[in-house]
């Protein structure tokens, strides 16, 4: 025989799952939301290009960020890393301003970071671009030309002079000297030959004589 008390203990715990089931349906409504506040919106917008850098960026947050000191920071940096933030942000609710300064090209870089209304720091970055500028010449010094002298003006170089002696034709006679010493050269050689061959000849004729006899 089955006891009448079966179908109650079968019962009993789909009951209880039941209950349990309503309960967290009711309390999940209740629980706080888990999501941190986020950056919804920039001015200007990420990959804008600009004719020249802008005055200032407005940074818009889903829900208003803590206002404490120090707890925003902005970060605006041109291509080479130079700074171009002026001053510190201005925290306004919901929305964060931060002044800019001085001369940009290329990408700007903006890097950000903020507590959440709900007491948890959140950060990022973004970038928008500017034309690159021509750099603006240096003025020069202003070089005073000097005068510059004409053909005729400019002195002409020194004339370098040769001086070349000329021989003077003279009209007197020349000197007989060296004549007359060839003329006695001749006469002493001529003599000599005479006296040679005037002392040989008797010399000879006595000789045959001798032998004749």
């Amino acid at each position: 025989m089955r006891s009448p008390r079966a179908p109650r203990r079968r019962t009993l715990p789909a009951v209880v799952a039941t209950a349990i089931l309503a309960a967290a349906a009711l309390l999940v409504p209740a629980l706080p939301a888990a999501a941190h506040d986020e950056l919804i919106g920039s001015d200007p917008s990420s990959g804008a290009v600009l004719e020249t850098l802008p005055a200032q960026i407005t940074l818009s947050y889903s829900a208003d960020v803590l206002p404490d000191a120090g707890a925003t920071v902005i970060e605006v940096t041109d291509a080479a890393g130079t700074s171009l933030t002026d001053g510190d942000p201005e925290v306004s609710g919901a929305q964060v301003t931060q002044a800019l300064a001085g001369p940009a090209s290329g990408a700007v870089t903006v890097r950000w970071r903020v507590v959440s209304s709900d007491g948890h720091p959140i950060d990022g970055e973004f970038a928008f671009s500017v034309p690159e500028s021509s750099p603006t010449p240096t003025p020069s010094a202003t070089t005073t030309a000097s005068p510059v002298a004409t053909a005729s003006e400019a002195p002409s170089p020194a004339a370098t002079t040769t001086e070349v002696t000329v021989p003077l034709e003279s009209d007197a006679p020349a000197s007989p000297l060296p004549w007359i010493l060839l003329a006695v050269a001749l006469v002493i050689v001529a003599g000599v030959l005479v006296y040679v061959f005037a002392s040989r000849g008797p010399r000879n004729t006595a000789g045959r004589g001798g032998s004749g006899r």
